[in-house]
């Protein structure tokens, strides 16, 4: 969701801010600034609504300075206005705060504390900032008074404070919202994504919940709140400017769909060494095998995912599975098993939505393990094991690559537990032959663009509504194509089971409804067909996309043969470029759909 860029010590540090919340751009906002100060008694505030190139054009040329923040909002708290965006300040000008996250008193700190303060905008951010000014004016200094606001505060933060009165160093803190530090010769810089300043450093330093970083040019101080100092090392980002470029692509989205083949090899090149054997952490496997019950929680398209995987890992590991949404299961959590075992899936790493549910699994003792494509990111570090995706820098907002890894790293997992527990279902399911089968399937498909394209336009132009209906893995593959299609194109799309239509579903389709069938679950395939003719005896314009084995003439799009376990992988494929080319022609922002973030990191 929102960004957070810092910098201090390096004369470029407007062009470094402009730049680093151009590559957040991706996590989606609504308004975006930057303050710099040049440490000499000059500083510059600059807010603007809408995109970068709109701050950039009201950055004039004299906005320099030797320390700054930034900052892209995604409204939470009052609409999008320059009023509303960050960086804010305190009413006599000393403070400058940009915050990540959503702070849940800060309507009781306002009446308690704030009452004679006059306040800029609707935000939950200007309570703190003003907050840390209240305590400064009973003669506190600013970093005493930055954590006496921060004992007060409740909610989710990642905050980053500029003092006027102290512009060589940023006061930086965080609570739930993900924050770096990064290491550069003479400066340091603060970031909410890596991806933000690998054009200055690729040494990054991990913050945790609960502390306080006094960011200066040649050191970092990282505490707790009550002041007990911490030691921490860094770490490096294997990744260069390339990774993030959108390269000859008009559309990151198109990239990333055209990366999937590679992400395929990639997994199997990393996961399955040369004798066949799997590069699975034997601990992790020891510890599943334990389970009486998998729970796989997760959000948006890495719920799909785990609906894919709960099939994956009851076929070939004979255990039971639950996928859950982490927004009701943490607060709603259900009776457990008597040894269960979660896995955690999250493109970022850093969804709020699951990690609360980590919190409360952490706190009951029980192991863990998440599925990520963002190393050292939040989840990974606090779940008992981790497994990367390996999908490389995901960077529109609607998820392709990262779904189908999620159900490779499921499918090489499930292969694995299964090997340990002796079964034959995990000798049959050659895993590396089908990640390999899985590649050359997407390859044929993103081959296949110019086709569907036509398809796009010829079931999707003026609609707006569509279905996606299929059954057993096809209805979690359908979930997860309709999702697709809302976000991007802003079609009405859901996705069914195809038996359930005649239960309610089928009262909306007339004349001209697109809907598109997937076949390719042999249990249910016979009786999808008849789903399909119920459909089109009402007027439906069917595109049927089937796998090799089940096809029959006059379908649209057929599915190169793969195991139906890991179908999907293949299957969805289709159903992306359709999104895509929806999107597109209706002139939307494909890598930025309105009012979506590619980071959830508040509840």
């Amino acid at each position: 969701m929102c960004g957070i860029v810092g910098v201090i010590g390096k004369d470029n540090t407007t062009d470094i801010l402009l730049k680093g919340l151009e590559k957040l751009e991706y996590r989606g906002y609504d308004s975006a600034g930057i303050y710099v100060n040049n440490q000499d008694g000059k500083d510059f505030l600059v807010k603007e609504v809408g995109k970068i190139s709109e701050l950039e054009k009201a950055v004039t040329s004299d906005v320099q300075g030797l320390v700054g923040i930034g900052h892209t909002r995604w409204a939470t708290h009052g609409k999008p206005t320059i009023e509303n965006a960050h960086p804010h300040f305190s009413d006599d000008n000393r403070f400058y705060l940009v915050h990540n996250g959503v702070l849940t008193n800060f309507e009781e700190l306002k009446n308690k504390y704030l009452s004679d303060v006059h306040f800029n905008s609707q935000t939950d951010t200007e309570v703190a900032v003003q907050l840390v000014d209240h305590f400064a004016k009973q003669g506190m200094d600013g970093e005493t008074a930055f954590r006496k606001a921060l004992s007060l505060i409740e909610g989710s933060y990642a905050f980053a404070m500029v003092d006027k009165e102290q512009p060589d160093r940023i006061f930086v803190a965080k609570n739930k919202s993900p924050l770096l530090i990064g290491l550069g010769d003479g400066f340091n810089v603060i970031c909410s994504d890596a991806m933000a300043m690998l054009e200055e450093t690729h040494e990054y330093v991990e913050i945790h919940d609960g502390e306080v970083v006094i960011l200066k040019k040649n050191s970092v101080e990282i505490s707790k709140l009550d002041g007990t100092k911490v030691q921490r090392g860094s770490y490096t980002v294997n990744l260069d400017a390339s990774d993030i470029s959108k390269g000859t692509y008009a559309h990151y989205m198109l990239k990333e769909i055209d990366e999937q083949p590679n992400v395929m090899r990639k997994i199997s090149q990393n996961y399955i060494k040369n004798d066949g054997t799997l590069n699975v952490e034997k601990d992790l496997l020891d510890e599943m095998n334990k389970a009486d019950r998998l729970y796989i929680v997760a959000a948006g398209t890495s719920y799909h995912a785990g609906l894919v995987g709960r099939n994956i890992f009851e076929k070939i590991c004979d255990v039971p599975v639950d996928v859950e949404l982490g927004s009701e299961f943490g607060y709603h959590m259900p009776k457990l098993s008597k040894h269960p075992f979660f896995i955690f899936l999250s493109q970022s790493g850093e969804t709020a939505d699951s990690r609360q549910v980590l919190v409360k699994v952490n706190e009951l003792n029980l192991p863990s393990l998440t599925i990520t494509n963002v190393a050292n990111s939040t989840l990974s570090r606090e779940a008992t094991y981790t497994m990367e995706l390996l999908a490389g820098p995901e960077i529109a907002v609607a998820s392709t690559k990262a779904y189908t890894a999620q159900i490779a790293v499921e499918a090489v997992l499930a292969k694995a537990l299964g090997e340990v527990k002796g079964l034959q279902s995990a000798k049959d399911f050659d895993v590396k032959e089908q990640l390999a089968l899985a590649a050359n399937g997407i390859q044929s498909i993103v081959d296949a663009k110019d086709k569907i394209k036509k398809l796009a336009d010829e079931f999707l132009t003026g609609q707006r509504d569509a279905f996606y209906i299929g059954r057993g893995i096809d209805y979690a593959l359908s979930l997860e194509a309709a999702l697709k299609l809302k976000e991007i194109s802003y079609i009405h799309a859901e996705g069914f089971a195809a038996g359930e239509l005649k239960h309610g579903t089928i009262a909306l389709i007339e004349k001209g409804t697109p809907v598109f069938a997937y076949v390719n679950d042999g249990v249910g395939a016979s009786h999808t067909r008849g789903n399909i003719q119920e459909v089109e005896a009402r007027g439906a314009n069917v595109l049927v996309i089937a796998s090799k084995k089940y096809a029959e003439s006059g379908d649209q799009i057929i599915i190169p043969e793969i195991d139906e376990l890991i179908s999907p992988i293949i299957s969805v494929v289709p159903a992306q470029l359709i999104a895509y080319y929806a999107s597109l022609a209706r002139g939307n922002d494909v890598d930025k759909p309105r009012n979506l973030a590619k980071s959830v990191t508040v509840e």
